[in-house]
């Protein structure tokens, strides 16, 4: 395993595997004995850096969430895990009522949400302090200063380490940072967002943007992370489920442009050079950039997380990683 450290601050910072794994949909359509195994075999294999949050994953089992972060716990307790692994979970997103569909009627992020969906996530996770609290969406309800506060209380009383934003606008994420830094609190060091090979269509309307999928990384955000490297970008569903390499999970149409076959045949091409699997090449893309990326990936077996682990020694040749990244 390899690792890299998140965070700027000498009493927060962690040192982390460049490899996090999902545990979205631990406790629900994955079962207790098979996330435990998968759960094992990243431990086994240097794995450190394990994500969750507070409302995953509520759209299977019609609740409000939370059946990851408790059988998360659950592991914790019978391996006696402690922070050796570093355990990411967030905030924002959990529904105001058990339900089954995606809707606009979330917790977000005052200062009161934040409080008590820390301390819940704090009890189910069995944990004193949250290595890792993200604000899992955006929330233009509340003003950008109470969310800022509010978060850097956690970190001051000691019940979080590090920060976290996902999905949230660029200009929204320098907000932010911005108040945070005029203030002198602390603030959102690590980004979790959709980002994978492929380009994704920026412009299709979502549940929370009519204006495009914000939860997707373009280029204002690779922009802003080349400017801000002490921030620390975090991939989720790089391997896009699956559809890489599976002819039964056929790409949506935020992947329908003309940009997408050009890339799947430089991809293609690489993983037959390298002997890999398109998904260990995308994964080492990622690690392995000019602007490194700590990939997300999920796994329903043990047997598709050792192709993730896998990559993490899969080493790009330079024109290898050119030829990927000129495909358009």
């Amino acid at each position: 395993m390899r690792y890299r450290t998140i965070g700027n601050d000498p009493q927060t910072r962690r040192e982390v595997s460049v490899l996090s794994l999902g545990a979205m949909l631990f406790g629900t359509a994955t079962d207790e004995t098979t996330a435990y195994a998968i759960l094992d075999r990243y431990v086994e294999a240097g794995g450190t850096f394990v994500d969750t949050a507070n409302n995953y994953a509520f759209w299977l089992s019609g609740t409000q969430g939370g059946e990851s972060e408790q059988l998360l716990g659950r592991w914790r307790r019978s391996r006696g895990i402690g922070d050796e692994v570093v355990i990411a979970t967030k905030l924002g997103g959990r529904p105001n009522v058990p339900m089954r569909e995606f809707t606009p009627d979330i917790e977000g992020l005052s200062a009161k949400v934040i409080r008590e969906s820390a301390e819940r996530s704090r009890e189910l996770l069995g944990v004193e302090r949250l290595d890792l609290l993200y604000a899992h969406i955006h929330d233009l309800e509340v003003p950008v200063e109470e969310t800022v506060e509010g978060f850097a209380e956690l970190v001051g009383s000691g019940a979080v380490g590090l920060l976290g934003a996902s999905n949230h606008w660029a200009w929204r994420l320098e907000q932010s940072l911005s108040l945070a830094a005029s203030a002198g609190l602390p603030t959102y060091e690590v980004l979790q967002y959709h980002h994978t090979y492929l380009r994704r269509r920026t412009d299709l309307p979502t549940l929370r943007s009519p204006d495009g999928n914000v939860g997707v990384v373009g280029g204002d955000l690779l922009s802003y992370l080349r400017a801000n490297p002490e921030l620390t970008l975090v991939a989720y569903s790089p391997l896009l489920s699956g559809a890489y390499v599976r002819t039964d999970k056929p790409l949506g149409a935020e992947f329908d442009h003309s940009g997408t076959p050009v890339r799947l045949a430089a991809l293609r091409e690489v993983a037959e050079e390298t002997g890999a699997t398109a998904n260990q090449v995308v994964l080492s893309w990622l690690i392995g950039g000019d602007l490194p990326v700590i990939p997300l990936v999920g796994a329903s077996s043990v047997a598709q997380l050792d192709e993730s682990l896998a990559a993490v020694d899969l080493e790009l040749t330079t024109e290898q990683r050119a030829k990927l990244d000129a495909a358009y």
